[in-house]
């Protein structure tokens, strides 16, 4: 496989309070996510958490397993969430074909040996997002449609954050051991999302920023409630979220962004709210 991967590891408050603009983009941001024909990961200390991405252009890609896992097969001890945000592409599980069109997804639980990117049309080839968790036992493999999903409307124009919210991978939808993925997208002329801001210690999150127009940039805020600092974000880059930091994020134009949860519950609504006003 042609592959790249890096080991991010866990920081506490107390360090990341002293971290300039570049130190803190070198802990949390995922500045490159998505490269034709070839596989980008990052491994996160924080619940184990692995992100990335694949373009297979011109070509197959076979998801291999990395060091950091010490397992024969990728999948081997974990579960793996994936999203299309590009053309058609196919997925191919252990020899069966899952075909996704644009914004589809894809579960695929632990055990399975063989996991093989494609697509449709070099010209316009897929862009398969991922998100992969450990996990403790084998759930059956399910696709997520368009039609599949969970949809749910979020905020007011009136205060610049009426979003719409799909959920994809989560325990309503498919049977899953901890993770969990979704997307949210902003309505034109709103620009926060997650807003008002909360944590959940039981959960860490992964924001992917999607359909950011050329030109504009979307500042993601994170740390805790009274300790806020943001990172400038441009398309298709990914940040890291720990559990003990909100994560909320306003753009110069409205934007969409993929959701990515691993931890203990499987909770949704789980979260310790922040107030808007009491923010720092």
């Amino acid at each position: 496989m042609e592959d790249q991967y890096e080991v991010r590891y866990a920081a506490s408050p107390r360090e990341v309070k002293t971290m300039d603009t570049q130190q803190l983009r070198n802990e949390f941001l995922i500045e490159k996510v998505l490269e034709s024909d070839k596989i980008n990961l990052v491994y996160s200390h924080y619940d184990r958490f692995i992100v990335g991405g694949v373009i297979p252009a011109s070509k197959t890609i076979t998801l291999d397993s990395i060091d950091p896992l010490k397992s024969e097969n990728f999948l081997d001890r974990r579960e793996l969430g994936i999203i299309n945000i590009g053309g058609s592409g196919t997925v191919t599980v252990d020899g069966v074909a899952y075909n996704l069109n644009h914004k589809e997804a894809l579960y695929v639980g632990q055990g399975n040996k063989n996991v093989v990117f494609s697509s449709a049309s070099p010209s316009e080839p897929a862009k398969f997002y991922l998100n992969s968790t450990p996990a403790n036992k084998a759930f059956p493999i399910k696709k997520i449609g368009i039609n599949d999903v969970e949809v749910v409307q979020l905020g007011a124009p009136e205060t610049a954050n009426a979003r719409t919210l799909r959920k994809y991978i989560v325990n309503s939808v498919v049977d899953v051991c901890q993770l969990q993925m979704g997307m949210t997208s902003l309505n034109p002329g709103s620009c926060w999302n997650t807003m008002p801001a909360h944590v959940h210690d039981r959960r860490m999150e992964v924001y992917f920023y999607i359909e950011v127009p050329e030109e504009q940039a979307v500042s993601h805020f994170m740390g805790q409630p009274q300790e806020t600092r943001h990172i400038w974000m441009q398309n298709e880059q990914a940040v890291i979220s720990p559990p003990w930091s909100i994560h909320s994020g306003s753009g110069t134009s409205n934007y969409t962004f993929i959701w990515g949860m691993a931890g203990e519950n499987l909770d949704y609504s789980d979260m310790d709210m922040a107030k808007i006003t009491d923010l720092r």
